[in-house]
């Protein structure tokens, strides 16, 4: 098995504070939180990339997202929003390449955002949409 930090905590070699584990995945506060509550949840297989993992785990990880924002949702934190976020490699700001999604309990004025860049008011054409379409259509399996 690969030596990375999550197949560390996964082997439980490496300590973390479990909020959730069944068969497939584990969730677990984030030792650097964003805000109170940061949740990471990992599949226990080592796969780098969400591309990479098995549907049925792709699956369970979202599931697992669910129950967690559920119980930030029930407690005492008092947190208002949930961002789930996934970053699928290096150039999206992946820095552990072991696929995890984070859940980021929000709160007012917590200093945390997902910005997007400006764009053209009105977008692309129907012709470049349909082009781009193309590229990508041919590969869906």
């Amino acid at each position: 098995m690969p030596e990375c930090i999550f197949c560390k905590i996964v082997r439980g070699t490496l300590q973390s504070t479990k909020l959730y584990e069944d068969e497939h995945m584990i969730a677990f506060l984030d030792s650097r939180p964003i805000t109170k509550g940061h949740t990471l949840i990992i599949p226990k297989k080592h796969t780098e990339m969400l591309v990479e993992l098995e549907d049925n785990l792709v699956g369970d990880m979202l599931i697992t997202a669910k129950k967690i924002g559920k119980a930030l949702r029930k407690s005492k934190l008092n947190c208002r929003g949930i961002n789930y976020v996934l970053a699928d490699g290096a150039e999206a700001g992946q820095n552990i390449f072991h696929v995890h999604m984070h859940v980021i309990p929000r709160y007012r004025g917590d200093g945390f955002g997902l910005r997007m860049p400006e764009r053209e008011e009105e977008g692309e054409d129907e012709k470049t949409l349909e082009r781009t379409a193309i590229k990508i259509r041919k590969f869906l399996e």
